[in-house]
């Protein structure tokens, strides 16, 4: 509560633009319903899934300061902490401040207006050791008894005092001295003087057990003598190593040792690189990606790939799309998992198939198309083209694996190090980006098991034309920002629009250079065969694609018309014959269904048919000099000709040409997932089925209403002449979920009235505690039914089993 009241007092301190500052930085703690005072504010700021969230966005000297100020027991005084870190004066100091204002910015550490430094409760106790030191020896001592205190002090020849708790003032006195302390090991048994120089620098003694308070038989050699003058103490309520208090391994470690402290990132070597050549670059690397992605995706649409049993797709599906995309695996991996990310690909059944959103996304421009896919990949909780698992296992596209918060950390650590580079420079080899992605985020997860650190997300970020050159380029600028329509427009800039026109060659090849339009791309799709796919895909004509094009219903006036509509000139006369010719054999056989009959104009063709040796095994009998029956049935008959050479249509039993043309299939719409809204909440899958996340507040506008509100706001207590709930929901809330403070119990009740998703704490009847995202909320009390982004399911929640609440941060 002391930390609550004096982050309330120091946020309600602040002007209008430095409270914007916080808000932006903490975007949870402005989810709906806002705050309504600087103390409700302070309230969700001090959550541990607030503090969860930010902390992992904390650049390394930010964590190295808040883990020193820790390990001071904070509150603590700057310079107590400038100390610490061997930053009191110079570069160091300037730089420890820039540091401390990143954090109060953050609102993590703040000064509490007595000159003391004042950190968040949950980010304290993200360190069970801060620096590798234990608790102070007060706080050991809990429990200890005045004999054992008097013990203690007479074997440090220190005269014991009368009273226990001036026998525990004497104590903590004698040890908060360096140099007595120093003097006592010093004379110390050379066993006991290594265990306690060893133990200073934070390494753990082995476990032992304890038996009614006798020694176990894992006590190391000097163990007893350092317990018995309390440089050593043993915690009477677990098992393990004896402690050694802070105030001891201070001393150890002499006065000299100060903590971890690297404000400036490391060195990479740099080149200079003009704007233009990044953009030229990087529109040519994002062109090729979207040119292939389209390819995907097409051939995914012609063929959903199967699932594997245990899951996702594996490797023989991956190939098979890469060779109809002329795409490696990486571009693969990307393409699919972007795309199920924006909601275009859904699992149905044992396959992968698009959805009704990837036919509006294929009619798009290659700009538009493009940046939803590389929206989607900024905020995948997974590193895409990751191959294989730790264990050089193979590992498949689209797994259900669960969020992977450290591969975000990675792609921010990426965008920051990169847009931190200096103006004009690049660097001259991008490997050189892993050590400033540590230092920017630490808690970064690097996926390359072998080879330089991130080398995967950095390929990925070459691939998209994001990073260009060794520097950021305007993609990866916008990106960093979280500027949505500032990414349209660059897209926009760079990327060409669809080709809607082929250059058709003598040689029977189709060259479309850039990405073709959804039209072009149908049409030489199912009038001719793929051969290459990348900034200038190449299609070559056949008989049998043209053939494929006559199958399914199209005549040869129809083809030539529609091909002579995308030629940038007049067709070659080669392909006119190929289309007459092919045309002219079509059909010339008729298949009929009765299992089956074949017919036909030409009773030399029939004749030809019935001798033909390798088609004996469909059983053909002639009845007529125009007419053949078949023992096979009509599709295999059918494939068996085609496969000889000859071209028959099939029949319908009403003797109309059967049209050989297939439906897409289709996925229904994709189910919220927490691969799909991320960590943040993208703003592109509206209208895919990705959970609905509160539209983006104002920081300004929200830093004003609340500077301007009275610091505290009364909860409401309608018994005891209070104020009475907002809503019905929120009493009804109230009324069950006991353990929730009413701001919780609004943010819970505001997300059930509107179907926004929520975070909740929830215990298990098991006593497991997990932190869960739930949507499309549904009350019934004492029971709330929502979808669980955790199990990826309906769920049952008990209300009164809901200890914490946060709302999704706004987008």
């Amino acid at each position: 509560m002391k930390s609550r009241s004096t982050l309330a007092a120091w946020l309600g301190g602040l002007d209008s633009s430095r409270l914007a500052r916080v808000l932006g930085a903490r975007r949870d703690a402005m989810a709906p319903p806002q705050p309504r005072s600087v103390g409700e504010l302070a309230d969700r700021l001090q959550r541990p899934g607030s503090v969860a969230l930010a902390l992992p966005r904390l650049a390394l000297p930010h964590l190295q300061v808040a883990e020193a100020l820790a390990a001071l027991r904070a509150p603590a005084s700057r310079d107590a902490l400038a100390e610490q870190l061997g930053a009191a004066d110079g570069e160091g100091a300037r730089e420890l401040d820039l540091v401390l204002e990143a954090l109060a910015d953050q609102a993590l550490v703040w000064p509490d207006g007595t000159g003391k430094l004042r950190m968040a409760g949950p980010l304290r106790q993200a360190w069970d050791a801060p620096l590798g030191l234990d608790a102070p020896l007060e706080e050991l001592l809990t429990g200890t008894t005045s004999d054992e205190l008097r013990g203690m002090l007479a074997a440090l020849g220190v005269t014991p005092a009368g009273t226990k708790a001036q026998r525990l003032a004497a104590l903590v006195a004698h040890h908060s001295d360096p140099e007595r302390v120093a003097s006592v090991v010093a004379k110390a048994p050379a066993e006991a003087r290594k265990l306690l120089e060893r133990r200073a620098e934070g390494v753990a003694g082995q476990p032992r057990f304890v038996v009614s308070g006798a020694l176990g038989p894992g006590r190391e050699p000097g163990e007893r003598w350092a317990l018995d003058r309390g440089l050593l103490i043993q915690d009477r309520h677990r098992y393990g190593p004896a402690r050694m208090p802070a105030e001891v391994a201070r001393a150890l470690r002499g006065p000299g040792r100060h903590a971890p402290f690297e404000p400036a990132p490391p060195s990479a070597r740099l080149t200079p690189v003009a704007p233009r050549e990044v953009d030229s670059e990087a529109s040519a690397a994002a062109t090729a990606f979207v040119t292939r992605a389209v390819s995907v995706l097409s051939a995914c649409s012609t063929t959903a790939p199967a699932r594997l049993k245990s899951g996702g797709i594996g490797a023989r599906e991956l190939a098979r799309i890469g060779k109809a995309a002329q795409a490696d695996d990486a571009v693969v991996r990307l393409a699919l998992e972007t795309a199920y990310a924006a909601g275009l690909l859904e699992r149905d059944g044992d396959r992968v198939a698009p959805t009704e959103a990837y036919d509006a996304w294929a009619e798009l421009e290659p700009p538009e198309q493009f940046a939803v896919l590389l929206q989607a990949w900024r905020n995948l909780p997974l590193t895409p083209a990751q191959a294989r698992d730790g264990d050089n296992k193979a590992l498949p596209a689209l797994l259900a694996a669960p969020p992977c918060d450290g591969c975000l950390q990675a792609r921010d650590g990426l965008l920051a190090a990169a847009a931190r580079l200096p103006a004009g420079q690049g660097t001259t080899v991008t490997s050189d980006l892993g050590p400033l992605i540590a230092w920017h985020r630490p808690f970064a997860h690097s996926s390359s098991s072998d080879g330089p650190p991130f080398a995967t997300v950095i390929r990925e970020a070459e691939i998209l034309g994001v990073l260009a050159r060794g520097a950021l380029s305007a993609f990866g600028v916008q990106l960093e920002a979280g500027d949505t329509e500032g990414l349209d427009l660059e897209c926009r800039r760079l990327l060409p629009s669809a080709a809607a026109t082929a250059r058709i060659g003598a040689d029977l090849t189709a060259v479309v250079t850039g990405t073709p339009s959804a039209r072009l791309l149908s049409l030489l799709d199912s009038v001719a065969d793929r051969e290459t796919s990348s900034t200038a895909s190449v299609w070559r004509f056949s008989a049998g694609s043209v053939r494929r094009a006559l199958d399914a219903g199209r005549g040869p006036e129809a083809i030539t018309a529609d091909l002579a509509a995308v030629a940038a000139g007049p067709l070659p006369q080669p392909l006119s014959y190929l289309i007459t010719d092919t045309a002219r054999g079509h059909g010339r056989v008729r298949v009929a269904p009765a299992a089956c009959v074949l017919h036909g104009d030409e009773p030399a063709l029939l004749a030809e048919l019935a001798a033909h040796r390798r088609l004996a095994r469909l059983g053909l009998r002639q009845l007529a000099p125009t007419v053949l029956v078949s023992g096979s049935p009509l599709d295999v008959t059918v494939t068996a000709l085609r496969a000889e050479g000859y071209a028959p249509v099939a029949e319908t039993a009403e003797g109309t040409v059967r049209i050989e043309k297939t439906r897409p299939r289709r996925a229904a719409a994709p189910v919220p997932s927490p691969r799909r809204s991320g960590a943040r909440g993208s703003g592109r899958n509206a209208g895919t089925g990705v959970a609905r996340t509160a539209a983006a507040v104002d920081p300004d506008i929200l830093a004003d209403r609340l500077l301007k509100a009275p610091p505290t706001c009364p909860d409401p207590a309608p018994f005891d002449g209070g104020p009475a709930f907002a809503t019905d929901t929120e009493e009804i809330v109230a009324g069950w979920a006991k353990r929730l403070p009413y701001s919780d119990v609004r943010q819970l009740a505001h997300a059930i009235d509107t179907g926004e998703p929520v975070t909740v704490e929830y215990v298990a009847t098991s006593g497991n505690r997990t932190v869960r995202t739930l949507s499309r909320l549904v009350l019934d009390p004492p029971y709330l039914d929502a979808w669980c982004h955790l199990r990826d399911d309906e769920r049952v929640f008990t209300l009164s089993r809901i200890h914490g609440v946060m709302g999704v941060a706004p987008g």
